[in-house]
């Protein structure tokens, strides 16, 4: 007999009770990684410790461990990391002088916002990130660890090319979103864009990954499946203006 397929991950279930410290973080990128890409994350996919030592170096003092370790994890895999608001290589963090000082580790791709953690937080071993943008220097999560879920998940789903899609979110299919998805367990948190554009949250199925961009009128929804046959189903849950 065959043996049975496990079911694909469902990142709300992952994640039910949020980000539960960095050991959490780490497990949940290792098992949404290999199940969503197909590609485990392997040794040659972080950056090195001679790196990461060069960098604290430069810097003139050491990383977070939660900031550290997540280079360390996957920093070199350009799928996972630079697709839409890039990490930050270790040779080129720095420090800007601005909000007290903040070791950016994070640029959205045409220079519109940053991301970063405060040099007074810098000590703790899983600090909290602030963003950058138009509006200035903001909170964006309360710990680095969760920082990196989010981005792994963002930097995955736009960059997940013919399993992307995305749509403005007509009032009338907000019911389907909330019966048929299950909101992830992660805080809410700023759209660098505008006010209007926040808080992201997210949702996910079995198989599918969704982010809501606001909670006005005009919420877009950004849509990941695992595979195309996912993708279909959301389209299908929700059938409004799709882009693609």
């Amino acid at each position: 007999m065959p043996e049975p397929q496990s079911k694909p991950l469902d990142v709300s279930v992952a994640l039910r009770g949020g980000v539960a410290g960095r050991s959490h973080a780490w497990g949940f990128l290792r098992r949404f990684v290999d199940e969503w890409t197909g590609l485990p994350l392997r040794p040659g996919d972080g950056c090195t410790a001679a790196e990461l030592d060069a960098a604290e170096a430069d810097l003139g003092f050491e990383l977070p461990a939660a900031l550290r370790e997540g280079y360390a994890l996957l920093g070199r895999r350009a799928d996972l990391t630079r697709q839409q608001d890039p990490l930050v290589p270790p040779p080129a963090l720095q420090v800007v002088d601005d909000f007290g000082g903040v070791l950016v580790f994070r640029i959205e791709n045409q220079g519109c916002a940053s991301w970063g953690v405060p040099l007074d937080e810098i000590e703790q071993d899983d600090p909290p990130v602030v963003m950058e943008s138009h509006e200035g220097w903001t909170p964006f999560l309360d710990r680095m660890s969760v920082a990196w879920v989010e981005l792994v998940l963002s930097e995955s789903l736009l960059g997940a090319g013919s399993l992307y899609d995305a749509c403005e979110l007509p009032d009338g299919l907000l019911p389907n979103l909330l019966t048929r998805y299950t909101r992830v367990d992660l805080p809410d948190h700023p759209m660098w864009a505008s006010a209007g554009d926040s808080p992201l949250r997210w949702y996910a199925a079995p198989g599918r990954l969704l982010r809501r961009d606001g909670l006005l009128d005009h919420s877009w929804i950004h849509a990941r499946g695992r595979t195309a046959a996912d993708l279909e189903t959301i389209r299908a849950d929700l059938p409004g203006p799709w882009v693609c």
